[in-house]
């Protein structure tokens, strides 16, 4: 029999290769023909705008590749929501960067594209970060518009952010490569410069066909709307370039030209290679996610080497010895100063000798991590929370104990902390467990998951049988006999159907997480997201409300 940890090995090496394939597709935007047809036009892709617009050998943290993914099969699809998206940089500047993919159903708006711009947004006024938009889109998809058009949420608070933004003195710049219509105009005028491509580039409330049919006026789209319409006559566009790539120059030109401003101040020093070799994390995972590990080989294989000693981590337990089956401590990340509160999956054993279940939050375990938290606060240290988490524990012992009052501390602590956090969820994320290790309800800066990763109230075995249990009463209500062969075949119908919905490809899709990564970019992209926050230098103070102790 081969070692349980090459199987491990195996199997998320095979999860990455899947994803990989998976993104590649996504990659292709509406698909070779569409991308042809974006060429003949002279015009670049989402992708090879931002490949030229970006600094080169800089990072670039893509958030929402897999939004919309398998969610839009009848309109055609929506390859990562119709934009590419992510945080990167510009003539030196961290920025958010969103532009518009032409290629998918001509760079329409579907209601996971309001929320992923919406998204992008929030992560602009989070961490003041300049933002770019490369506007290329033909507005709202008409046969969706009832759930993209007028609800809080939706495509209008996009304008309201703009506003927003600018009065933040946050700089935003908006490059109007190719269509920009109806309320979509409003995005590039709210911005604070705009920059037209001339013969591709459009700005109107209404495009030729409407004009035509409202109001009988014969006009083209140039003459109506074009780049020398908006810069020499309405006075609405700032800047117009022959070519997009003379628009993205002068993009870079504006960035460099920014003015430094303080920043949060979080600590750093020179950054450390891991004591342990990141490699090795693959096969740490266990093949069968419900088999027990040790967190802490993980983060040791995340976080920086000890100043004194390369082969030491530089990870400093607090509280060890108490409430065990939650990690907590601080570490470097590529000389960050960082919290860390992961959940850990061995099987320990408690202050009065008795095990306990590794994923599960118990009293002690939630007592801690709510103290060390506030500790975090108080020394302006930010957070990262690793999740594999099966919730909290139950039973009479847990309930008369209090467990609900110690899980309201935790949550409490997470809901009010004023410092960044950030989430990675590696494994398990079910119940109040999401919740009180900071899911997305709880406004983590940035949140990733790994494609071992599964997000649901409670694990698939153990939600089947539920709902089993609860149909099955139903049909015996009503006088129905239900045999044992029908009651199996049910049982796997029911699993497989909410399995689906617990697929970390599901919770992408929809921006519950802001992407699935290899474990190996975890260390990488999370400093980058420590950057981003240490560009806004307000900290609010910390005050957590009423809790019971």
């Amino acid at each position: 029999m081969e070692p349980e940890e090459n199987n491990a090995e195996r199997t998320v090496k095979k999860l990455l290769a899947d994803m990989q394939t998976r993104l590649q597709q996504i990659q292709l935007g509406g698909g070779k023909k569409a991308i042809e047809k974006q060429h003949e036009k002279n015009k670049l892709t989402a992708r090879e705008r931002l490949e030229y617009l970006l600094d080169k050998e800089t990072p670039f943290v893509e958030i929402g590749a897999f939004a919309g993914y398998e969610m839009y099969e009848e309109q055609g699809g929506c390859p990562a929501g119709g934009t590419v998206a992510g945080i990167g940089w510009v003539s030196g500047r961290q920025c958010v960067v969103v532009a518009n993919d032409q290629t998918v159903k001509a760079g329409a708006w579907f209601p996971i594209t309001g929320k992923k711009n919406l998204r992008m947004q929030e992560i602009a006024l989070e961490n003041r970060l300049p933002v770019v938009y490369l506007v290329d889109s033909a507005g709202v998809f008409l046969p969706m518009q009832d759930e993209i058009f007028p609800d809080k949420e939706h495509f209008g608070r996009i304008f309201r952010n703009n506003a927003v933004m600018s009065a933040q003195g946050i700089t935003q710049i908006a490059a109007v490569m190719g269509s920009c219509v109806a309320g979509g105009a409003y995005l590039p005028i709210m911005s604070d410069e705009t920059l037209m491509v001339e013969g591709n580039g459009s700005v109107f409330l209404a495009g030729p066909y409407l004009v035509r049919a409202a109001i009988g006026e014969n006009i083209d789209a140039e003459t109506l709307g074009g780049a020398t319409t908006h810069t020499e006559i309405s006075g609405i566009a700032d800047y117009k370039f022959a070519t997009e790539q003379e628009c993205m120059d002068q993009i870079k030109s504006i960035l460099s030209k920014l003015g430094t401003r303080p920043t949060a101040g979080f600590d750093r020093v020179g950054s450390r290679a891991p004591a342990k070799d990141p490699a090795t994390l693959y096969s740490i995972l266990p093949a069968d996610a419900a088999k027990p590990y040790d967190m802490v080989e993980i983060i040791e294989r995340m976080v920086d080497a000890a100043a004194d000693d390369k082969d030491r981590s530089s990870f400093e337990q607090f509280k060890e010895d108490y409430g065990k089956t939650i990690v907590c401590g601080y570490a470097r990340l590529e000389g960050w100063a960082i919290g860390i509160v992961a959940n850990q999956r061995k099987i320990v054993k408690n202050k009065r000798g008795e095990m306990q279940m590794g994923g599960v939050i118990y009293n002690d375990s939630a007592d801690k991590a709510a103290r060390f938290i506030l500790n975090c606060n108080q020394k302006r240290i930010p957070l990262l929370f690793l999740q594999d988490v099966t919730g909290f524990m139950v039973g009479s012992r847990s309930e008369h104990a209090g467990i609900i009052k110690d899980g309201a501390k935790m949550v409490n602590a997470v809901a009010n902390s004023v410092v960044p956090k950030f989430t990675c969820i590696i494994g398990n994320s079910y119940g109040a467990g999401n919740y009180a290790m900071c899911g997305k309800a709880y406004d983590p800066r940035l949140i990733f998951a790994w494609p071992t990763a599964k997000i649901a109230v409670m694990g698939g075995d153990q939600a089947a049988k539920t709902l089993l249990q609860i149909q099955v009463a139903g049909m015996k209500a009503k006088g129905k006999e239900v045999p044992a062969q029908d009651e199996q075949a049910l049982l796997e119908e029911i699993r497989s159907r909410y399995e689906k919905q617990t697929s970390v490809y599901y919770a992408a899709a929809r921006l519950w997480v802001d992407g699935i990564i290899d474990p190996l970019e975890t260390r990488r992209l999370i400093a980058e997201g420590i950057k981003a926050a240490n560009q806004n230098p307000v900290i609010a103070e910390l005050k957590t409300g009423v809790f019971q102790v």
